[in-house]
């Protein structure tokens, strides 16, 4: 029975992460990206903070905050605060199907930095994993011209790479986190709110968004950020397979890309294809024989 609710968590959350590329483009038509972190983060802290409530475990917000405040001001202002500001960004000035498949190499990142920090040994297969990653990228950044090395965005494309380095140093820094893992994303959102609303009154004000803008923030909020973690935690934590379920993240991004081109109708260049095959090819090996960090979702 367990096995069964693993499988149904990880597959609602495998499909909410499926959509979010879609709600990202819908919703930068009505914010601009730091409006955007700003309202989708307050939306998640609300959301975070129910669950919390409903676990019995808010009143331990305070004390655990406590124990280490400078340890979860530097996560808050790694993730959501630079992490999402530097993605929103590379999403308004990519199309999403080229964005969200360069985001998706964090994995292959992860590795080259944990071998930095952590002093993890890299093995032949990641170094072959890094290559076929990398290769993807590029071919997904010039459109399958490999050679010329020409980009349609360098900006977008050098800020969907730094999204990478930021989520990958991100959860190199929450292997040290002992706390609650809603909690510890919850207190991330709430100690980067204050700098993510005065960069926002900062760069201009707010103009009026109609409803439909805060329909879209509100969906990020709930299903990038907030809700969709705590279920893919809690596949994580019944399942006695780790490595089936952390597989199931690998229909996320096809099923992305065929949402994008349905709903907004971005056309699929057959360059995006083969470059996402690659870095799936490359996660593919670096999995094997080693199960992924299981609280590591991917964005």
């Amino acid at each position: 029975m367990n096995e069964r609710y693993a499988l149904g968590y990880g597959l609602s959350a495998v499909l909410l992460w499926s959509t979010v590329a879609t709600a990202f483009k819908i919703t930068l038509d009505f914010f601009t990206p730091i409006q955007m972190l700003v309202a989708a983060s307050v939306v998640s802290a609300l959301a975070l903070a129910g669950i919390a409530l409903y676990q019995g475990k808010l009143h331990l917000l305070g004390r655990t905050f406590l124990s280490r405040p400078w340890y979860y001001l530097a996560l808050g202002l790694i993730n959501p605060f630079a992490y999402y500001l530097v993605l929103f960004k590379s999403y308004e000035l990519l199309p999403a199907s080229q964005a969200q498949p360069l985001n998706y190499s964090w994995a292959i990142t992860l590795t080259l930095m944990a071998a930095v920090f952590l002093g993890q040994k890299i093995r032949k297969q990641d170094w072959a994993a890094c290559a076929l990653g990398y290769l993807g990228v590029i071919v997904i950044a010039t459109k399958g011209d490999v050679m010329a090395l020409q980009f349609d965005s360098p900006l977008g494309v050098a800020l969907a790479l730094l999204s990478t380095l930021l989520w990958a140093m991100y959860w190199i820094l929450n292997t040290k986190n002992q706390a609650d893992p809603v909690l510890g994303v919850l207190l991330g959102f709430l100690v980067s709110l204050p700098f993510s609303i005065g960069l926002s009154l900062y760069t201009g004000g707010w103009s009026q968004v109609p409803w439909q803008g805060w329909a879209a923030v509100s969906y990020v909020g709930l299903f990038e950020m907030g809700v969709t973690f705590v279920l893919w935690i809690n596949a994580l934590k019944l399942t006695r397979n780790t490595a089936r379920i952390s597989n199931l993240i690998f229909i996320s991004p096809f099923i992305s890309l065929m949402l994008l081109a349905t709903i907004i109708g971005e056309e699929i260049h057959p360059s995006t294809l083969a470059g996402l095959v690659l870095i799936v090819c490359g996660l593919l090996i670096q999995q094997w024989k080693r199960k992924q960090p299981e609280a590591s979702p991917a964005s």
